[in-house]
């Protein structure tokens, strides 16, 4: 071979990563190719193998081979590491994998610190930040003897005259006890020796020979004379030299002009205010940092809040006014006293009594909490309840309000005083930080500073405006930069992290995400697409495991993966571009986009009846005082755009206050007046995507109480009686049975101290979790552990003798999880596989109670196929009794609701209204709903 085409070759091989032979879970020994810095759609219905593909094969080795090049003590675990089950993989790059879920917790954890932009904040506050006295509210500077001399001049008229002095003790010196103590004469025997011996003291000018000659004990309001001068701009270079003295011997200056009314000019070389004296620290990056002791507000230790008095507790119904006892303590009859108090008060000072208390001006309701005159307001009230700890109901009492309140000191700002002092455009860090996506672009795009500040600043508000921009473009515009991590959804953690890697402008790298889309409008799916693009388009190669067709669209390339789910799945159906995948026969997803297959509209929808709840007044977040009406029997649909309201509605108001009702919750319920129609249902169920176990040893099968009957049915073959096993001895969850070595989780965890933990196969009972005189009981031919193995498909037929069971297996085979083994651990199931299995759980029970179900984006991870089998599961639903509440973006679920809920117009501060109200036909009539327009083309009216 020429050398010519031999390098050929490596650039072909290069171009492309070869995958050969894949076996990993379902796939079938496929091979595959994926083109190098191109967008990849991985596509096929839920089990069909895409995240086995994307993430437990190419990812997976990726990271291998990452490890590999680590130190000897990390390698020390690889063989002992299960390797993806593949033949060869040539030409990988680096991989990083965008999941999502949000496995962030830290409370400390924030927007603006995982994706970076705090860093530079911080950075930009110390370089370029003007510190303002927080006691007269003047700039506060130090001084070098030419500014300063600049300064004096431009503020003296001409000819006037002034004295050049220093204290004739540093401000430290006199601050201190000690000091005060000693004797002044060997400090003036070191002055004279440096040359000087005039003393200015209360308007008197004291000349020395000898110490001695000092008529005072102390050096209280005592100054050394340095120059006498008159006002003009020849003597400047004369006053910087008499500066530059008082800076050297004291650090700071004092101009005193002569004449009848004397005017003093402070300055100094140190960092403090010339005014009061208030002493700073000099801005620089620690100061900003809420994890640094350095930075942190002392008394919340840079938390944003505290253990005390939380007024939520306090004023728990802010719609009630001080005269229907919104202050909660003060309606018991032994505090009757504070009311009336609190009722005179607010009668001189003219706050209006007969008003909810949510409607209240801002230094009304500050008034109120923290006093003014004679009032002591109602922190004072609990001040006072504190010394009379000592009683038990008084102790009892104060515990029923004690909580994580705001922090009284820096007020959720997490910075202590000097940092928040600190300030840029008359906005401090807090105050920055506590800005919408949006509103923060807005203000760094208007930013103007000096010409000087704008140099140093230039660098750093460029990656700023980056970082926000790349949140702004993946249709996070509403959140807050210092909104905590651990409160985001699965999708908007995994949108952060997009952004965050967009930031850091990697090249050559391979991204694995799953899903971005979710959680998102149709009408922000174009811009995270173009994201994706601009990923590619630097250099990178992005493979993205996705069902939306727009997507799909976009794709250079696209793997669909089946046909089927499970063992019927982990094929390759297609491999190619989008417009030869709409002419392939076999793909289950050409069909879908080729109208062949499709979700249909219901001819009829389901008529609004009598039946019906009204929340009223819904003002939590950003929700406007919003009433609005849902009607039961049906499949109810919200939908708006990403941060209009929804989880606000639903989640906070809905749901927490139904179940406040009932007396079954204790958190936060949000703001609402009230609630009508609680009555008409039995219960209320939220049936959201978080995981239905949090250990291995959690299962579909255990959380349906199918694995019950399982147990009994190894529990009477001849064998297990022969020996006595009961049930509980083919539990894994329970001493007995069970192998202890890992208490039944199969996996033994290995600590990597600075990297992450390793699971690794028990080597005792080899995964199967069970002992061996277990394992040696049979049901037909197969014991407990092979029975585990078998798919929900599987061991319908495996257990086709056993109604019980095979009643409930059904119902997880008709929500479209037929695929998923028996025994698989709840960890790795998805968020949409966890939530159809508390769907199926719900279906199992086949009771006839007025339930109301409410569903968080139930589509996720869901193909075509799958929806079609999620909404027959919601009309067995409604169907048994039941009315469904359904928090969508999805348009195919959207077009077969009986009625939708549109909120907006826009996220954040621009949403929270209701837009539209309807059936789906209806809401395309709206012209300022984003939802109705994007339905309009589903529905094609």
């Amino acid at each position: 071979m020429t050398e010519f085409s031999s390098m050929q070759a490596v650039k072909t091989k290069e171009e492309v990563i070869e995958v050969r032979g894949a076996r990993v879970h379902n796939l079938k020994n496929i091979s595959f190719h994926l083109p190098l810095n191109k967008l990849t759609v991985v596509t096929g219905v839920s089990g069909s193998g895409k995240s086995s593909l994307a993430f437990d094969t190419i990812y997976a080795e990726g990271q291998r081979r990452y490890v590999e090049s680590l130190s000897a003590y990390a390698r020390q675990f690889l063989e002992r590491m299960n390797k993806p089950d593949v033949d060869e993989i040539i030409g990988i790059a680096p991989a990083i994998a965008i999941r999502q879920k949000n496995q962030t917790r830290n409370p400390r954890s924030t927007v603006a610190t995982q994706t970076e932009i705090y860093d530079y904040l911080r950075l930009l506050y110390a370089r370029v930040g003007q510190t303002f006295c927080h006691v007269c509210g003047r700039e506060v500077k130090k001084d070098a003897p030419e500014s300063a001399a600049d300064e004096i001049l431009s503020i003296l008229e001409n000819g006037t005259r002034f004295y050049v002095l220093f204290p004739a003790q540093h401000t430290e010196d006199v601050q201190s006890p000690k000091s005060k103590a000693q004797s002044p004469i060997p400090h003036l025997m070191s002055l004279m020796q440096n040359g000087f011996t005039r003393l200015f003291r209360d308007g008197e000018m004291i000349d020395l020979q000898k110490p001695e000659d000092y008529p005072f004990a102390d050096f209280e309001n005592t100054f050394i004379l340095v120059d006498r001068l008159k006002a003009d701009t020849e003597i400047r270079q004369r006053l910087v030299d008499s500066l530059e003295i008082c800076f050297r011997e004291n650090g700071s200056a004092v101009i005193l002009t002569a004449g009848e009314n004397p005017q003093t000019l402070n300055f100094s070389e140190r960092f403090i205010c010339k005014y009061d004296g208030t002493i700073y620290e000099e801005p620089e990056p620690r100061l900003f940092s809420f994890n640094s002791p350095f930075g942190a507000c002392p008394t919340c230790q840079g938390f944003g809040n505290t253990i005390g008095i939380n007024y939520d507790l306090v004023v728990p119904n802010p719609l009630l006014s001080l005269k229907k006892n919104t202050v909660a303590p003060f309606s018991r009859p032994q505090y009757a006293w504070a009311k009336k108090e609190l009722m005179r008060f607010a009668e001189d000072m003219g706050i209006p009594t007969d008003v909810p208390f949510a409607d209240l001006e801002g230094w009304q309701k500050q008034a109120i909490f923290e006093g003014k005159g004679k009032w002591r307001g109602v922190s004072g009230f609990f001040k006072w309840l504190e010394t009379k700890k000592y009683k038990l109901h008084v102790r009892v009492f104060l515990s029923k309000f004690r909580g994580y309140a705001l922090c009284p000191d820096c007020r959720g700002g997490r910075l202590r005083q000097a940092a928040r002092d600190v300030k840029i455009d008359g906005k401090s860090l807090p105050e920055v930080v506590a800005f919408s996506i949006k509103d923060a672009t807005k203000f760094f795009d208007k930013l103007k500073l000096s010409e000087e500040r704008e140099q140093i600043a230039d660098k750093l508000l460029l990656e700023i405006r980056r970082r926000i921009k790349f949140l702004f473009d993946v249709g996070l515009d509403y959140l807050t930069l210092d909104r905590l991590a651990s409160t985001l959804s699965g999708g908007e953690a995994q949108r952060i992290q997009l952004a965050t890697n967009l930031g850091s402008s990697l090249v050559g790298a391979l991204y694995v995400l799953d899903e971005p889309s979710i959680g998102l409008h149709p009408r922000d799916n174009a811009r995270l697409i173009k994201i994706l693009e601009n990923l590619r388009d630097i250099g990178n190669t992005v493979l993205v495991v996705e069902h939306d067709e727009d997507m799909m669209r976009s794709a250079d390339y696209i793997l669909d993966i089946g046909i089927y789910a499970g063992e019927l799945g982990g094929n390759l159906v297609y491999a190619g571009d989008y417009k030869n995948l709409l002419k392939d026969r076999d793909s289950l997803t050409a069909k879908y986009l080729r109208g062949e297959s499709e979700i249909k509209v219901p001819n009829k929808r389901r008529e609004i009846g009598k039946r019906r709840l009204e929340i009223v007044g819904a003002r939590e977040h950003n929700l406007k005082n919003i009433t609005l009406e849902i009607p039961l029997d049906m499949l109810v649909c919200v939908t708006g755009v990403s941060g209009s309201g929804k989880s606000t509605l639903i989640h906070d108001v809905i749901y927490a206050g139904l179940k406040k009702q009932r007396g079954e919750w204790q958190a936060h319920v949000g703001l609402f007046k009230e609630i009508k129609g609680a009555d008409l249902i039995d219960d209320v169920i939220l049936v959201d995507q978080s995981p239905i176990g949090r250990t291995p040893r959690s299962n579909p099968v255990t959380y349906i109480k199918a694995y019950d009957a399982i147990r009994e049915v190894f529990s009477n073959t001849n064998a297990a009686k022969s020996k006595g096993f009961s049930p509980s001895h083919f539990s894994f969850n329970v001493p007995g049975g069970r192998c202890e070595t890992c208490q039944g989780s199969g996996t033994v965890t290995v600590e990597m101290q600075f990297l992450a933990d390793v699971e690794l196969t028990c080597e005792d009972c080899r995964g199967t979790r069970f002992k061996d005189e277990i394992l040696d009981v049979r049901y037909k031919g197969k014991n407990i552990a092979e029975v585990l193995q078998l798919t929900i498909r599987e061991a319908i037929l495996f257990f086709k003798d056993v109604n019980k069971l095979v009643n409930k297996l059904k119902v997880l085979d008709e929500v479209g999880l037929g695929y998923l083994r028996l025994g698989q651990s709840a960890t790795t199931l998805s968020g949409g596989e966890a939530q159809r299995v508390k769907l199926a759980a719900h279906l199992a029970q086949k009771t006839k109670s007025k339930t109301l179900f409410i569903f968080d984006e139930p589509t996720t991870g869901l193909h075509f196929e799958d929806i079609n089998k999620l909404l027959a599961a919601f009309r067995a639903l409604i169907d048994s009794g039941g009315s469904l509440l359904v928090i969508e973006h999805n348009l195919d679920v959207i077009k077969t609701a009986d009625y939708v809920i549109d909120l907006g117009p826009e996220g954040g501060i621009g949403g929270g209204e209701v837009v539209a109200t309807g059936t789906p036909e209806e809401i395309t009539e709206n012209q300022e709903s984003f939802t109705g327009r994007y339905l309009k083309q589903v529905l094609k009216v």
